[in-house]
């Protein structure tokens, strides 16, 4: 499981920009050919078609989850939710996935679904890619779990290959042939396109996984455009069934539950206190009770965070059932728990980081730069009020495993003091554009105050005009015109240098009206009215 974050659209013109409408791109784009297709649900096909798993699935949830997951259909003269605000699309041009480990072994592993999640409204796209290996060797799973899910290398050996990565991973179509392929020895180029962007290249066969969206960092064209906002190891969720869980040692579990590279002879065991922090931190022991060696206790889920993990025994019925048993539960309602998880952690992140660049961008001396800002904040502010009434959710189910089990995922992932943080971020930008319109309102009034006051001398000297002092209305009309003009352009002089000068007329008048003030002081008051202050 990938999220990434995906940058703003261009703001059309005349239009707010909106965010979380990529899926409208991808939509085009699968219409024009794209291997990216809009996934059909379980929903779409006639009701009788219906099936127990997708029941149980649906029953899990809470109403408002299951609002945001499925959607709503309309009823009769009611309000309604509407369609879900999830948008999928899947590509099945890959069929197989090549692995070449360090030791030279190649393993094929076939793939169940590769699908692009897109959230209305929210500028955050998560990438699931389900594969399915059999037949391996545990320690084969631990490196496979540990190698595969990284978008680019961190470090290289000595032999100039990949340190923590595969050596070669390759995508296969149905037939067999190499669709794209990994290019984790190309240290140059990773060393180069840091040097250039300041920002990690992703691995060809990623990045051929995820086209047309294209990295923002590079020189690849492309509308839909995406940037890292995790760490590069990729989420995992892993269900493993081996022939006799209770065999396997404490040092087994932890290399599997935290994702660590398989053990080696002249490797320090773990200590103790290790183990039990972890299984104190990251194991749901509900149903693992060894003691029993009863196959009804032979399953264990362990969660840290960056990977959910699942061991329990193959030969068990109920373990092993793809459709109601514990894989189905895995595939369908632990992948949805974990997905709505990682969402809220990368919406979070993303809100952070689009506020982060919003002040960054920020020049006090430039009106647009501050217009743009403000912007930008109101988009944010009214971006993270949708998802708060839309995405976020403390609980997700009322059934104690699923209850627990994402209470595990939100605590590791941390995302309870992610949201106070980026809502107290939001709350403080907003109150500062609260702050800086009063502000403007009460320049506003004091120009408005000042204007009103010197106005009164024009109003006095068209009202003695007005007196019939002068005998004008027998004039020729052109003389009446020219004393108009005569009288109106003063005026309108006065009006405008009296709002260029308010503030300092302002300070004057509150000079004059205070009794403490001599008149030395509320004449020299005057006078730095008319001077020209520097910059």
């Amino acid at each position: 499981m990938w999220p990434l974050q995906l940058m703003p659209m261009p703001r059309k013109s005349g239009e707010s920009r909106a965010m979380g409408r990529q899926w409208e791109l991808m939509q085009e784009a699968a219409a024009a050919g794209s291997p990216w297709q809009p996934r059909a649900t379980e929903f779409d096909g006639a009701p009788e078609q219906f099936e127990e798993r997708h029941y149980r699935e649906f029953v899990t949830f809470l109403p408002y989850v299951q609002r945001f997951l499925y959607g709503e259909n309309k009823s009769s003269g009611l309000g309604s939710y509407g369609h879900s605000p999830l948008h999928v699309f899947r590509r099945t041009d890959i069929s197989t996935v090549l692995m070449m480990f360090k030791d030279g072994a190649v393993h094929h592993f076939k793939v169940a679904h590769i699908d692009l999640y897109f959230f209305y409204d929210v500028d955050v796209v998560i990438l699931a890619f389900e594969i399915v290996g059999e037949n391996l060797p545990l320690k084969r799973v631990q490196d496979a779990l540990f190698r595969f899910g990284r978008a680019f290398p961190a470090q290289w050996d000595e032999d100039s290959t990949a340190a923590n990565c595969l050596r070669k991973v390759a995508w296969l179509n149905a037939s067999g042939e190499v669709i794209s392929e990994s290019d984790y020895e190309d240290r140059a180029g990773y060393l180069a396109h840091l040097g250039q962007y300041r920002a990690p290249r992703m691995a060809s066969h990623w990045d051929f996984l995820m086209q047309p969206l294209v990295l923002h960092h590079s020189a690849a064209a492309g509308a839909l455009r995406y940037r890292q906002i995790e760490y590069h190891r990729m989420p995992i969720l892993a269900y493993v069934a081996v022939d006799d869980p209770f065999k396997l040692s404490d040092e087994d579990f932890y290399r599997l539950g935290m994702v660590t590279r398989p053990g080696s002879e002249d490797e320090l065991p773990y200590t103790r206190k290790i183990f039990s922090e972890f299984e104190s931190n990251c194991c749901f022991d509900r149903f693992w009770v060894p003691e029993r060696k009863h196959a009804s206790t032979s399953t264990r889920m362990m969660c840290n965070g960056h990977a959910f993990v699942m061991v329990g025994m193959h030969a068990n019925q109920f373990y092993s059932d793809p459709f109601t048993g514990v894989l189905g539960q895995f595939r369908h309602q632990h992948f949805l728990m974990a997905l709505i998880a990682h969402f809220h952690k990368s919406s979070l992140l993303m809100f952070s980081d689009r506020l982060a660049v919003a002040l960054s961008e920020l020049d006090l001396k430039d009106i647009q730069s501050i217009r743009t800002f403000k912007r930008e904040i109101r988009l944010l502010l009214e971006g993270f009020l949708r998802f708060n009434q839309r995405y976020w959710f403390r609980e997700v189910s009322n059934q104690v495993v699923s209850a627990q089990l994402f209470k595990m995922m939100s605590v590791h992932l941390d995302t309870q003091r992610l949201h106070r943080d980026v809502a107290d971020s939001v709350q403080s930008m907003n109150q500062y554009l609260e702050n800086d319109d009063l502000r403007r309102q009460a320049d506003t009034v004091v120009r408005l105050t000042v204007v009103t006051v010197f106005g009164l001398v024009g109003t006095t000297i068209t009202g003695f005009l007005g007196m019939n002092l002068f005998g004008l209305a027998e004039e020729p009309l052109l003389q009446r015109v020219g004393y108009f003009i005569a009288v109106s352009v003063p005026i309108t002089w006065l009006i405008f240098v009296t709002v260029a000068k308010s503030k300092g007329l302002a300070e004057f008048l509150d000079a004059m009206s205070d009794e403490r003030v001599s008149l030395r002081q509320t004449i020299k008051m005057l006078a730095n009215v008319w001077r020209k202050k520097k910059s």
